[in-house]
């Protein structure tokens, strides 16, 4: 991106079910129960219960697994919709190597031309780390086909953005980015959750982005 269209205003825009999807994200990385319970119920209109049953999964990645768990109990409660009876996440001793092999192209998808040297750095934290990451994060639960990788990512933009994690948010601007999201849908994720990272977090959020796209 050339510095003059880096250096244009960024006027944040994103379609209203992606951003009850990132509004449910940013409320389970850092709100109440209500918080998760008020929009889990504005999800309810407009937006497929597949995806929110997909956000909430990933979000054991980003926000831990009791949040998560609080998250879809409340949605099953509001929704009334029972759990599949069957689903890939539950037969992970037959699905490992292909979740290896999906993890491994959906993370090059988000990281582009630094996976390589995101995987050296993992590694070099633990081995352990640099596995899970690709079949459990990127292979299990972000390269489930249910929802797209776009929105995924523009999701976890929200929740790293509320649970103030900056490095990862950095990275995760960069993925959705790079897996197909315009500046303005990035920016759009950000401001959605406002609300949640306070006016000094969403300023510090948005110049980060405008720092990612000068690069």
């Amino acid at each position: 991106m050339t510095p003059a269209v880096a250096a244009s205003p960024i006027v944040p825009s994103l379609d209203e079910p992606t951003a009850l999807l990132v509004r449910l994200s940013g409320a389970i990385a850092g709100g109440s129960e209500a918080d998760v319970r008020a929009n889990a119920t504005a999800c309810r209109q407009g937006v497929d219960p597949v995806w929110v049953e997909e956000v909430i999964l990933q979000s054991y990645l980003f926000a831990g697994l009791p949040r998560t768990l609080n998250a879809m109990r409340e949605w099953r409660r509001l929704s009334g919709r029972v759990a599949p009876v069957e689903d890939e996440g539950a037969n992970a001793e037959r699905r490992v190597a292909e979740w290896r092999a999906r993890g491994e192209e959906t993370c090059a998808a988000v990281y582009a031309d630094m996976y390589d040297r995101l995987r050296v750095n993992i590694a070099a934290l633990h081995p352990a780390l640099d596995a899970w990451m690709v079949v459990e994060g990127y292979g299990k639960v972000l390269g489930r086909p249910q929802l797209d990788l776009m929105r995924r990512e523009l999701c976890i933009v929200a929740m790293c953005a509320v649970a103030k994690q900056d490095r990862q948010l950095q990275s995760h601007l960069h993925g959705a980015l790079n897996v197909g999201a315009t500046p303005e849908q990035v920016a759009g994720s950000l401001v959605a959750v406002g609300d949640m990272v306070g006016k000094t977090g969403l300023t510090r959020a948005l110049a980060m982005l405008k720092r990612v796209l000068r690069k």
